[in-house]
């Protein structure tokens, strides 16, 4: 018999009541947002209250401005994560229903939808309060690893954004119907539990390393070393577990079994690596200039 892991038997609701004829649940999910930004604000915040973090003793924003741009990536997030995911993987679908577009409370989000998102609050908050924009997207940049890092873990709970079919001894058995239908695959299916590889990567490695680089290393004090070392961070971790991620349903044929949205031959990159990618470039672009004005 192939080795794997059952699915814990958890719910995605932490709980839920009824009232007036109607039931309101709180999920994992919700909570993993909630927490997230909580705890990464509680980062920000600290960074800011240590002059010494920063060039010239001077951190880019005080604690109160700090609080006022947490509302706008909070809306960054939540449009653009929502956005993101419309068009980037079911644009067909919500252009004919437009109405389902509101109804985010049934899933449907995008981590680069959101980072776009952000990236925009975040011009916009800069450019009203002649704010640095580089600086300041290094400071957001320093909080986002705990969001990511609950993230992933609730998806897993949630039981969605699984991975590949494998044989390996961590595969977990999922227990959704979609999960299960694995072709080629008798009994039950094994899966990479991608959701974890990311929280491992794209939270706990990246997230560590992002405050080593700000505490430790002065990576606050270079403008763009911060934001550029989450965008390549990210993008290279998304992209290497992109290799074991069931892709999105709508990509999948009997012409590409393996979701590619862009391909020659049979070999090609899924949609998440080709969002990826320009995340990489960028990030290297940071990383580079802010080395060279050190």
């Amino acid at each position: 018999m192939m080795a794997m892991i059952p699915f814990p038997d958890m719910s995605p609701e932490i709980f839920s009541i009824n009232l007036f004829g109607m039931t309101f649940a709180l999920r994992w999910y919700a909570l993993a947002y909630i927490v997230g930004i909580i705890i990464g604000w509680r980062i920000v915040v600290r960074a800011v209250s240590r002059d010494d973090l920063w060039a010239k003793g001077k951190p880019v924003m005080t604690k109160a401005q700090v609080e006022d741009l947490l509302f706008w990536v909070i809306l960054g997030v939540i449009l653009g994560g929502r956005l993101g995911y419309v068009f980037f993987y079911q644009a067909s679908y919500y252009l004919s229903n437009p109405l389902q577009i509101l109804r985010i409370w049934e899933g449907g989000m995008s981590f680069h939808g959101g980072a776009i998102g952000v990236i925009l609050a975040g011009l916009y908050y800069t450019r009203r309060h002649k704010i640095s924009p580089l600086s300041t997207g290094d400071m957001v940049c320093l909080g986002l690893a705990p969001g990511l890092f609950l993230g992933r873990v609730a998806n897993f709970i949630n039981a969605e954004l699984w991975g590949r079919p494998t044989d390996l001894p961590w595969g977990v058995a999922f227990p959704t119907v979609a999960a299960q239908t694995c072709p080629e695959v008798v009994g039950i299916c094994a899966r990479h539990p991608s959701q974890l590889y990311e929280a491992l990567l794209e939270g706990l490695i990246l997230g560590a390393l992002l405050v080593y680089l700000a505490w430790r290393r002065g990576g606050l004090k270079y403008q763009g070393l911060i934001c550029g070392t989450f965008l390549a961070g990210y993008g290279i971790a998304r992209f290497i577990v992109e290799f074991v991620r069931q892709p999105d349903a709508q990509f999948v044929s009997p012409g590409n079994p393996l979701g590619l949205a862009w391909h020659v031959g049979g070999y090609g990159l899924t949609m998440g690596q080709l969002l990826c990618l320009p995340m990489i470039a960028v990030g290297a672009a940071l990383i580079v200039r802010a080395r060279r004005l050190a």
